[in-house]
């Protein structure tokens, strides 16, 4: 027994890939072997959510070009986990330099109407989640329509365990290593040469975290990325740089803390002492929101598993 579902001429290669470069990705998801003929794509058995999958995939497609696995697995884990992702996600978007981004997770869904309503917007949860890419394109938006006029970026650097000033070069390359997750996200719709005349002209700002203190940033939208590692005075002055007509966003995840002590984690302390004052939104985002890819998903999974297992192992159980 199979089934089988037609495409539109114009949406099958969207969907199916470049020489049908999607299907073994499909095959996984679906447990069956796929076949592919002319704009037909059938399975093997029984499989009541084929049709309904592959109709979602389409709808997808006619609305935001070729998919990739990210776009596929949400519409999979739409039909699979129907508690995963609100109808109204189809609603919200966020465009910036003409390419538009959508809701890929129930949290991120939250995370795009809480950056259109709230000053101070913190994002916690696990890496591949899209709290941080989401975020630097809504601020890209909010500067390329003339809403806001700078977007500051700005990092706590504790990594590398040494100072800013042990590291070689100037500002701009000592900073560009702990800032390059900021820049994939803004090179997804700016061009490098586009993002250096941002900068020049300040539209685009980037600053250690530690040389904030004293500023009031006005008109912006300011992202504190790995916000786990700001200690509590640092989080503290980020937050009251907030100036008129601004926006603070904090992303971080706070299983990868860096500090001596996980309770010197400001974005822990921010969250615990904010949560529910007006215009304060918390996004709290778990390995189910993880929309990178499948694989990165499942990682993220064993890993809390791991953790979970080795915790109830200390405590005794």
């Amino acid at each position: 027994m199979s089934v089988s579902y037609s495409f539109t001429p114009e949406h099958a290669q969207l969907v199916l890939g470049a020489n049908d470069s999607n299907l073994p990705y499909l095959e996984m998801l679906l447990s069956s072997d796929l076949s592919v003929r002319g704009t037909s794509i059938s399975a093997d058995g029984d499989i009541p959510m084929f049709v309904p999958f592959m109709k979602r995939l389409e709808k997808a497609a006619s609305e935001r070009g070729a998919l990739k696995e990210a776009e596929i697995f949400m519409e999979f884990q739409y039909l699979s986990e129907p508690d995963a992702i609100p109808a109204e996600t189809d609603k919200l978007q966020i465009t910036a330099a003409g390419k538009t981004i959508y809701p890929k997770s129930k949290s991120e869904n939250r995370l795009f109407s809480a950056l259109r309503t709230s000053e101070v917007v913190f994002a916690s949860g696990p890496a591949g989640t899209g709290k941080t890419f989401v975020s630097v394109i809504w601020a890209l938006s909010e500067v390329l329509s003339g809403r806001k006029s700078k977007l500051l970026l700005t990092r706590p650097v504790v990594e590398a365990g040494e100072s800013l000033g042990f590291l070689p070069g100037d500002l701009q390359q000592k900073l560009n290593p702990y800032l390059r997750p900021l820049y994939d996200a803004m090179e997804y719709v700016l061009t490098p040469s586009q993002i250096k005349r941002l900068e020049e002209s300040g539209s685009v700002e980037i600053a250690p975290l530690a040389y904030m203190r004293g500023r009031s940033v006005n008109n912006a939208v300011m992202i504190l990325d790995e916000a786990q590692n700001a200690t509590k005075s640092q989080m503290r002055m980020f937050l009251t740089r907030l100036g008129e007509n601004s926006q603070a966003i904090a992303t971080g995840d706070p299983s990868q803390i860096d500090l001596p002590h996980r309770s010197d984690s400001g974005l822990i302390e921010a969250i615990e002492t904010l949560d529910g004052i007006h215009g304060v939104s918390v996004i709290r985002f778990s390995h189910n929101d993880t929309v990178r890819s499948r694989i990165v998903r499942e990682i993220v999974m064993a890993y809390t598993d791991k953790g979970r297992r080795e915790g109830d192992e200390q405590s005794g159980f």
